[in-house]
């Protein structure tokens, strides 16, 4: 059996709270640039999709292909949308996101964390001690930073 890494002391935790700076922290989950691509890229396939509804002969189109085109069209708008609007909040309780669904991590119930800075977003992912990794962005310069030291900390212990 993998003997796990103890968590850090509470002590520890308020240090880097205090690090992190004035709480909470909070800011856009992802980066303006990406956030405006996302609608650019959503923009295009919009137009693209009805260029080619208006070419094609009325008896070509299958209802359920159009459908199904309809469908993954507004799928890829409300994904838009909440990346547009998702906030992420790093405060006493510990870590949240609004996304499609909540994203919620106490600090007793991680395990562990890792910083992964990606090209289209920076990234916490937690490892609670029950359940799925749960993944956080970071579109602030300020999160990010948070991240990198939330990630140092569980790193640390682990060593």
């Amino acid at each position: 059996m993998i003997d796990l890494p103890d968590a850090p002391t509470s002590q520890e935790r308020d240090t880097l709270l205090a690090e992190i700076g004035p709480l909470p922290l909070s800011g856009q989950a992802w980066p303006d640039w990406v956030r405006i691509l996302a609608w650019i890229v959503l923009a295009i396939i919009g137009v693209q999709v009805i260029a080619a509804a208006i070419r094609l002969p009325e008896g070509q189109v299958s209802p359920v292909m159009a459908g199904i085109v309809i469908l993954l069209f507004l799928a890829l708008a409300v994904i838009s949308w909440h990346m547009q609007t998702s906030v992420t909040v790093i405060d006493e309780r510990g870590l949240r996101q609004s996304w499609i669904t909540r994203r919620e991590v106490a600090w007793q119930d991680i395990h562990s964390a890792r910083f992964v800075p990606l090209l289209f977003s920076k990234r916490l992912v937690v490892f609670p001690r029950r359940g799925r990794p749960v993944v956080f962005q970071g579109g602030t310069r300020e999160l990010q930073i948070a991240f990198a030291k939330i990630s140092l900390l569980y790193r640390r212990r682990r060593i």
